[in-house]
């Protein structure tokens, strides 16, 4: 590959534990300083393009700014989803104090990670996954990665390869994505590395004695070793009416296809239940002109995630965008001739609606699972491996997990957790041994707040407020038993980024510090790996 060296920047320009972006021949190149070694890499993240200088850079590890996806800053490596892709990687040379790149002429955005490709001639294994969401599609990769050579079949009840979910309530609902958009992968990378998708199969039965998966077509596929990753399925109000047209859950692309054919021929929709989903769908058919009205159980929404404050700035936010709320009631009914026409709540009052998405909540998909595996939340145990026994593992909504942090058995239903346990599970069933050490993290965008939360606080003795969230540029810290549980930001990201890698270094400060100091966390992050 022809390629030509440049003149970058200076040494003097740079720190140790300094990550800029620089020009160089018009190409942005993100050129990073670990104890006196340089290292120049693709400068915008392969996930959606942020611009990796605005992340921060921990050791040698780059994370993410937007969805805390993170790369290797010495070759580029991909490390953790959401991304799947690496970065590129440029020679540097440094002389006299000046640091000089190479860079080829055609400069690649991104490259493809160090991938076996199948041999099932000399490799007679087969790795089963059941579910095409986050956590089976990372792991089908991740295999790959790992060496796995035998053969890899992921399974999808859905009629199309795995896709980004959580962009169905945002920016695809919104109409400000394109359907060409949403596929994770193109179907010549499945056919690139041998891994096998199989559509619209279900699930009904595993013979663990066996080996051996069951569908619903009758069809059975054994197995050498099997992921679990299912996934969930919404809740459903099971009200009079529920049957009605235009009466809507939103998990699945079909299901958000179906939602926006409905908006053509509706004016108004009722929105039931202020969670994540429900929100960030009001907002997307506000964008779509429609009058939205939320209708929810909750007095304020996301307290219970976020607290009365950050929680009223959402409602306050989408109320200036038109939504109107209806809280602390509930729904009696839903009312139309075949169609819906109207929500009726237990006070009697009628809402006119031409169509009506609830989003209460969801609940894992293991109705195939044997009761034994269960827990009663619907969920499945596994261990720090994530193995549910010997050679099956679960993975994503489903998996339960203890917390490393607190010791706590827990279930995470979000996009990036499930992405980074089915790698986890993957690494294993490669035969990697790998605990899981990660924080959780996930992102919402409505109303215009990104707001972005790491860790994990079901319930908190304290909320410390940094920054004032009604300008909308503030953090947030939750603390239970005297330490930040979790926190909470909007146009914060670098300080997200940097909190998320001083949990995961267990080098978070104390709330008291905290609280009554000016703690810049970039500059403690830097200062203890540098």
């Amino acid at each position: 590959m022809a390629a030509k060296e440049y003149l970058a920047a200076a040494v003097n320009d740079f720190e140790n534990g300094d990550m800029k972006t620089i020009n160089v021949d018009g190409n942005e190149i993100l050129l990073c300083r670990i104890k006196d070694e340089f290292f120049a890499l693709g400068a915008h993240c392969t996930h959606y393009g942020a611009l990796l200088s605005n992340g921060v850079l921990s050791g040698d590890r780059i994370v993410c700014p937007l969805h805390h996806a993170c790369f290797n800053a010495k070759t580029g490596s991909l490390i953790e989803p959401p991304a799947k892709d690496s970065l590129p990687k440029y020679h540097v040379n440094v002389e006299n104090g000046k640091i000089f790149i190479t860079l080829p002429i055609n400069n690649p955005v991104s490259r493809l990670p160090e991938m076996a490709r199948a041999d099932i001639q000399k490799d007679k294994r087969t790795f089963v996954i059941i579910g095409g969401g986050a956590a089976g599609e990372v792991a089908a990769q991740t295999l790959r990665e790992d060496g796995f050579t035998g053969k890899i079949i992921l399974i999808t009840q859905e009629n199309r390869a795995p896709y980004d979910r959580p962009n169905l309530s945002k920016d695809y609902l919104a109409g400000d994505a394109e359907e060409s958009w949403m596929p994770l992968r193109d179907e010549s990378f499945y056919n690139e590395f041998n891994i096998e998708v199989l559509l619209n199969l279900k699930a009904v039965n595993i013979n663990f004695d066996d080996k051996h998966v069951e569908f619903d077509s009758g069809k059975k596929l054994k197995f050498d070793k099997l992921l679990l990753a299912p996934g969930s399925v919404p809740r459903t109000l099971d009200l009079p009416g529920k049957d009605l047209k235009n009466v809507f859950t939103l998990r699945s692309f079909d299901d958000a296809i179906n939602i926006i054919e409905a908006c053509k021929s509706s004016s108004r929709a009722v929105v039931i239940g202020a969670s994540f989903i429900g929100m960030e769908t009001a907002y997307s058919l506000r964008k779509r002109g429609l009058d939205v009205t939320i209708i929810s159980v909750e007095e304020i929404p996301f307290e219970r995630t976020f607290g009365k404050e950050v929680g009223m700035i959402f409602k306050k936010l989408h109320e200036d965008n038109g939504v109107k709320f209806k809280l602390s009631l509930t729904l009696k009914e839903f009312y139309g001739n075949e169609k819906v026409e109207a929500v009726v709540l237990q006070s009697g009052e009628r809402i006119e609606a031409g169509l009506v998405i609830a989003g209460v909540g969801a609940k894992p998909a293991t109705g195939f699972l044997p009761n034994h595996l269960l827990r009663k939340d619907g969920g499945v145990k596994v261990n720090e491996y994530f193995q549910v026994s010997e050679d099956v593992f679960a993975a994503g909504d489903i998996a339960a997990f203890t917390d490393w942090r607190t010791g706590e058995d827990i279930r995470i239903e979000h996009w990036r957790t499930a992405e980074q346990q089915g790698r986890i599970a993957a690494h294993n069933m490669a035969g990697i041994k790998t605990q899981f050490k990660g924080i959780p993290f996930f992102w919402t965008s409505q109303s215009g707040l990104d707001l972005q939360y790491v860790g994990r606080a079901v319930d908190w003795q304290e909320i410390i407020f940094l920054g004032d969230i009604n300008s909308k540029e503030f953090l947030v810290l939750y603390v239970k038993d005297n330490k930040v549980a979790a926190a909470a930001g909007n146009k914060k990201e670098k300080e997200i980024a940097a909190i998320e890698e001083l949990m995961r270094l267990n080098k978070m400060p104390s709330p008291v510090t905290l609280k009554h100091n000016s703690v810049d966390l970039i500059r403690l992050l830097k200062d203890y790996n540098y």
